[in-house]
């Protein structure tokens, strides 16, 4: 899932930016609208709240790297601290442990 967010939001990036004709937001679409068959089939291995916080902040991280590796975005010192602060969160979500709650 983090996947499809990395590539068709780079998707819409490029086709802001120019780079790809709008005739291809089609293709965001129809992929997002399967993201919901996906998230009901990764139910089978993992509760509601752990898969949606994987799925969000691994989705974060991807697109991050994204901009900044392809579209050569630029992060300030707080915002490193932000994506710093995610792959502690990405640890901690896949960490096995006790359930408290």
């Amino acid at each position: 899932m983090a996947l499809i967010d990395t590539f068709m939001l780079g998707l819409l990036k490029a086709i802001h930016l120019g780079w790809v004709g709008k005739t291809a937001m089609f293709l965001p679409t129809i992929v997002y609208s399967l993201q919901p068959w996906i998230f009901a089939s990764a139910l089978k291995y993992e509760s509601m709240t752990v898969m949606n916080l994987l799925w969000d902040v691994m989705s974060d991280m991807m697109v991050t790297a994204s901009g900044l590796y392809f579209f050569k975005e630029k992060l300030s010192r707080t915002k490193i601290l932000g994506v710093s602060m995610a792959i502690i969160a990405i640890t901690l979500m896949a960490w096995p442990g006790e359930e408290l709650i």
